[in-house]
Formats: structure tokens, sequence, C-alpha cells
């Protein structure tokens, strides 16, 4: 199937486009739960957001964005509708890369010691 017209990229970032959209999406909407709630729990798999680099934060928005896209495909097939088959294997092929640069096993949060707590965050 042809790729429809409302998937075409666009050649420069809009005027109002903020990098932290998804956090500032309104908690309150289905869409904003699940995407906020796995934006957190791939966080906390890989130690927590304090320790994580800008570009793994941001490999973890794509990362939750992709999932969205193929489980609407997906729901798409499961209704009986048709879907573009190579777009949706590619998706996941794409999904199954970033996997893999995050990490697939949960990472311990950072913790400190009783003698590092005492000695205000010094060993």
């Amino acid at each position: 199937m042809a790729r429809e017209s409302s998937s075409k990229i666009m050649a420069t970032i809009p005027d109002k486009y903020s990098p932290d959209f998804a956090e500032r999406l309104d908690g309150r909407t289905s869409i904003a739960k699940a995407i906020l709630g796995r934006i957190e729990a791939i966080q906390t798999d890989l130690g927590g957001a304090d320790g994580l680099s800008h570009a793994r934060r941001s490999l973890i928005r794509r990362v939750v964005w992709l999932e969205a896209i193929v489980e609407h495909s997906e729901q798409r097939l499961a209704g009986g509708e048709g879907i573009d088959l190579g777009g949706h294997t590619q998706a996941i092929n794409t999904l199954i890369g970033l996997y893999r640069l995050l990490g697939l096993e949960r990472r311990q949060r950072p913790v400190k010691t009783l003698r590092e707590v005492m000695n205000g965050g010094e060993k």
C-alpha cells in the first residue's frame, strides 16, 4: 500500500516546537498517561532519569512514540483493516534497534552508602 500524504516528514522544526512537549501534555488524557507512563517506566528500567544522558532521554521519547505507532497499526489489523505491512515491519525493526541502543536489561538506580549520605555525598 502507498503511504498516505499525512506521513510526509517536515523539513524544519515548527516555530512552536519544544523538545519537552510530551511532558507538557494534559496528564488527564489517555494518550498523555500512556506516553508519560512509558517514558517513566523505561527511564526507571535504565536506572532513573537523573543518570541518563540527553541522547538516551531523546531515544526513550522516540521509542515510546514508535511503540504507539506500531500498536495503532496492530489495532487496525486486529479490527480487520489493511495496514502497510512494509511500514509496520520497518517500524518494528527500528524499535528493536532503538531498544538495543538503550539496553534491554534493567539497571539498578545508583545508591549512596550511609557514609556518603552522612558526609554530604562524599565517599
